[in-house]
């Protein structure tokens, strides 16, 4: 089976854009009110098929892929934050969950997929 060129993937409906940003949102709030982060990576399961084959698919993994690093790069500095090394850890993690939700947003305005 061939794979699906950028430009013969079908054109995602504008509301899926709508939702790909708001997810984004949700998940930049998840700093302040970790229950958004749950509720996003909720509604990128339920979600996923509708994007399935379209360039939103890609901000949809790169979304999933954020919160599960994320979360498992949380728990170890949390963990090693006893010794303060955790504490580095959880900075540098910040930081990079920041630097994704970014990229994606930028991209998404664009029009753009994320690296696979």
């Amino acid at each position: 089976m061939a794979e699906m060129q950028p430009s013969q993937a079908p054109e995602p409906a504008n509301s899926n854009r709508t939702l790909t940003i708001v997810i984004y949102v949700l998940q930049a709030l998840s700093f302040v009110v970790m229950v958004t982060g749950i509720v996003a990576i909720v509604m990128n399961y339920v979600k996923r098929n509708e994007v399935r084959g379209s360039w939103l698919e890609s901000h949809f993994r790169w979304q999933i892929r954020s919160f599960w690093f994320g979360l498992l790069w949380a728990i170890i500095g949390a963990v090693l934050s006893i010794i303060y090394i955790g504490l580095g850890i959880l900075f540098i993690n910040a930081i990079w969950i920041i630097y994704r939700i970014v990229r994606g947003v930028l991209a998404v305005l664009d029009y753009k997929p994320l690296p696979i």
